[in-house]
Parts: structure tokens; sequence; C-alpha cells
């Protein structure tokens, strides 16, 4: 671990605070829960609304280190968030469902983002956005990369008792279960699918809570987003990596664009399941036209409130650990 050394990830984990968000009471008995998040301001005013990223399935905002700067540098303020019981969240809650992801997540954005902003979620991530932009006004664009647009649900996981589900969770934080989700992930593996990727990818699941946290998302059967596609009235940015093989985009982008209101569609070319990891200056600049021709520019500019409480162990733990990319288990299931 001491042998990490990518500029990018100590910059993001230097980066990382906890900030509590309200939320209801059978999600935290004291009525708000700590999630963890990292932002990179423009150096510029930015008179583009913030962009919000939104990880992949039991990963991190870790999986954005190399997208988040190069958006702020060119003059969007980012923000990466996790989603909770994910990441690095707090984990001593009792409710971590799909839809305790969501109300946590629209108390963030609410919280700590402001008013207008696009969201961004990658794989199971895009789940998450979609259920967002659905339902809040607030959501000036939505950028799917590689997205879970038209799977629902997580399958046969949902039904397990606890004891067997948490057994099967268990496996999730392997090192040769990460290593075959790893591989899986790029286009360039020899490049990006590095022991350090896996060891950033499965950190998080070493800490108290996090299998019960998992487990009680899967109980609850996981996100929905297939019916409310059609109900989003933002504009939408589709990216997908051109040789994804998790999620085939010659399948599904075609299904974005024809259920959504206001869609369009860029391949990312050389790139696997993640483009933000392995393609960040493409995905960046498509962000970056996307958000200048169709969303405009907003008179609300966001700040971090310089009370936020900087997360407990983050620089320790995130200086170690940050310096590969986390990866989304969506096929697993």
């Amino acid at each position: 671990m001491t042998r990490i050394q990518e500029p990018a990830c100590l910059d993001t984990a230097r980066r990382m605070v906890r900030t509590p968000v309200p939320v209801s009471t059978d999600i935290h008995p004291t009525g708000q829960v700590g999630i963890s998040y990292a932002f990179w301001p423009s150096p510029q005013r930015s008179v583009l609304p913030p962009v919000v990223m939104i990880h992949g399935f039991d990963s991190s905002c870790l999986e954005f280190r190399r997208l988040g700067s190069r958006l702020a540098e060119r003059g969007i303020d980012t923000y990466a968030v996790d989603l909770l019981g994910w990441g690095f969240t707090q984990l001593d809650g009792t409710n971590f469902s799909a839809q305790a992801k969501i109300e946590a997540l629209q108390s963030f954005l609410k919280t700590v983002v402001g008013k207008d902003y696009i969201l961004a979620g990658a794989s199971l991530g895009g789940a998450a956005a979609i259920e967002v932009a659905s339902i809040n006004e607030s959501c000036r664009g939505l950028v799917l990369i590689d997205a879970q647009g038209f799977v629902d649900g997580i399958g046969p996981m949902a039904a397990m008792p606890k004891p067997i589900a948490k057994l099967g969770v268990g496996v999730l934080k392997s090192i040769p279960l990460r290593s075959s989700a790893n591989q899986m992930s790029y286009y360039d593996k020899v490049t990006y699918a590095t022991d350090e990727a896996v060891t950033v990818g499965r950190v998080h699941c070493l800490q108290e809570g996090w299998s019960d946290a998992l487990v009680s998302f899967m109980q609850s059967g996981g996100f929905s987003p297939s019916s409310k596609i059609p109900k989003i009235q933002a504009p939408t940015l589709v990216l997908w990596g051109r040789q994804d093989g998790i999620l085939d985009g010659a399948e599904f982008a075609p299904k974005f664009l024809e259920s959504l209101p206001d869609a369009r569609l860029q391949w990312i070319e050389e790139c696997g399941h993640v483009p933000h990891l392995e393609q960040p200056d493409q995905t960046a600049d498509a962000i970056l036209a996307f958000a200048k021709e169709t969303v405009g520019s907003f008179s609300d500019i966001v700040s971090i409130n310089n009370n936020q409480k900087l997360y407990p162990f983050g620089l320790a733990l995130f200086g170690v650990v940050a310096g590969s990319a986390a990866v989304n288990f969506l096929p697993l299931f």
C-alpha cells in the first residue's frame, strides 16, 4: 500500500470530507447521517452548474479521482459523493436500502450542493442518478456513463435469508473476485487493471458495518430505474465506452435514446466500462461540451461550508489507500 503513488489518487484522498445531512429517523435514529465526498472547485469563477458524480456498485468517490480535477480545470465545480452505506459514509445506522440511499443523496444535494446541478452517474450510479433526476427539478442536466437503467433490482439475492446473504456478501471483498471484476472493467488492462486498483477497490469493505450495510441494500431489492427514465425532463448525455465488456452499449445506449425526451449519445473510443478512469480527458471534454450547449449558465455559485466536519480518519486512511480504480460488480449478481 505504501507503493501507491498516483498524484490524482492522493489529491482526491486529501479532499475527502464527511458531513452530516438530515434524513428520516427510520434511516438513523438521530435524524442525520454522515456522507463522505470530494470536491474540486474550479480555479475560475464557474458559470456552469456544478457536476455531482455518483459511483457504481459498492464503490466510492475515489472512482472519480481522474475526472474531478479535469472538470475543475475546464471551469466546472465538481463533487464526487459516496452513496449511503458504500464508500466511506457512516455505517452505524440500520437502513441502507435503495430508498435510503436516494433520500440521503437528495439531502446531500440540498444541504451541500444547493440549487441547480448536473448529475453524472456511472454504472449502477446511473440508476441512482435516474431516480433523483426523475423527481428533482434542480437537476439541470444528466450524464449517464455506461449506466444501468434497464435492469431493475438485483435478482434472487434480494430473497435470500440474511445469514446466507451475509456469507455471499463476504465474497465481494475477496481479492480474486475483485481482480476478476477489475479485469472486466478496462479495455487497456495492462495499464489500468493493476494490483493497486484491487487494493483501493476493496479497502472500504474492511470497515466495520460494511457487510450489514450491503445486505440491507440487497434485501431492499435494489434500484428500479427503468420506469423513471421517461419521466426525466433534463437534457441527458449518454456516454459509453466503445469496448465495454460489462454493459453492452450496442444494446443499452439506443434504449436510452428511445426512452428519454432529450438525449444524445457519445461513444468513448478505446475504452471499457469506466470512461472516467480510462479516458478521463475525453469524458471531461464531452461533459463540458454538453453543459455549455444544453444546460447553460446559472447564477448561484456554490461554495463549500468551511465548518463542515472533516472525515475523522480520512486523511490517514485515504492517503494510504488512494491510487486505484474502484470497480462495479453489477454483472456478478
